[in-house]
């Protein structure tokens, strides 16, 4: 899980990092906001990482060196392409 991941001085992995994941929007649209045990948005930032979004349902894809983040299930295959891309 990436909100857990540490990087060799065992800080949050997404410190100071861009990143993308399911934003806050999409989850009161999807009638979880209560029920889910946290907002990945919120973790995100939370944990120093720089959060960005489009609007809900659309793909986005924020690359950060190597870490490739997709912000919904419509983003799935522009992180796809682009993780060929960085491994090609």
């Amino acid at each position: 899980m990436l909100l857990k991941a540490k990087d060799n001085l065992g800080e949050p992995l997404v410190k100071g990092k861009k990143v993308t994941g399911f934003s806050n929007s999409e989850e009161a649209a999807v009638g979880l906001t209560e029920i889910v045990p946290y907002l990945v948005e919120d973790q995100l930032t939370a944990l120093g990482g720089l959060y960005e979004k489009t609007d809900d349902w659309n793909p986005i894809v924020v690359i950060d060196g190597l870490l490739i983040t997709g912000q919904n299930p419509a983003s799935s295959s522009v992180v796809a392409d682009a993780l060929i891309k960085t491994i090609s």
